[in-house]
């Protein structure tokens, strides 16, 4: 009797076919937006420094801690939104975990943002905020007035900046987009700001965004020497 043939071999698996579009790619930044306190003035006075000397004004600059803390952050401070309020953007390699910071009209905002490259940065230790690796990496400071024209009130945004190695990453369009959805969350006619005409990376970024650059209006100050003269003027 002849012997049974032996079964032909199992085939190859076929060689495993990689999606380049379903791989991972970039660096995940972990980012919050969030209502500062008193406790982040330290943090807050960095960042307008920083401010001051991007825009050549250091010269102006005469804020210090104490006095931020107590115009920003007085005792009995009145809600958010009804005086000077500011968002502070921060920034995670890992999930954020969840703060208690709930108000009537805001809460916390998330968003994961994928880099191409991790971010450097180099003042990360003195930007820390919280513990762990969460690091502070903007801010916007802003305040209600008033349009006659549309008898509704509106944001001022006095302030907004991002730390240098955190730009053209996004951070200032998630900002600009927090005020701008407060604004319309709570009924409001517009929000507005001011730009220095030698920036033009900024102006065309708001005119991109679909912001209005008034080129017809001029901004009017009465400050120091000349507030007070004009304040002792017998009306």
């Amino acid at each position: 009797m002849a012997a049974a043939a032996a079964p032909p071999p199992s085939p190859s698996p076929a060689p495993a076919v990689i999606r380049e579009d379903l791989v991972p790619t970039g660096h995940q930044v972990f980012s919050r937006i969030r209502l500062a306190t008193n406790a982040d003035v330290p943090h807050i006075y960095k960042l307008i420094h920083q401010m001051a000397v991007f825009e050549r004004l250091t010269h102006l600059f005469s804020a210090t801690e104490s006095s931020l803390s107590s115009t920003l952050f007085p005792s009995n401070s009145p809600p958010p939104f009804t005086s000077f309020t500011v968002f502070l953007l921060e920034v995670s390699q890992t999930p954020f975990l969840p703060i208690d910071q709930n108000y009537p009209n805001f809460s916390p905002i998330y968003k994961t943002v994928n880099q191409d490259f991790p971010i450097t940065d180099p003042e990360e230790e003195v930007f820390k905020s919280g513990g762990n690796d969460v690091v502070v990496a903007g801010f916007v400071l802003f305040f209600p007035n008033y349009s006659t024209f549309l008898a509704k009130p509106g944001f001022y945004i006095e302030d907004i900046f991002v730390r240098e190695c955190y730009r053209r990453k996004g951070f200032g369009r998630m900002l600009l987009s927090a005020v701008a959805a407060q604004a319309a969350k709570m009924g409001y006619g517009r929000v507005e700001w001011v730009v220095l005409d030698w920036n033009v990376n900024a102006i065309k970024f708001y005119e991109e965004m679909g912001a209005q650059v008034m080129q017809e209006w001029r901004v009017c100050r009465l400050t120091g020497d000349a507030l007070q003269a004009f304040a002792n003027v017998n009306i």
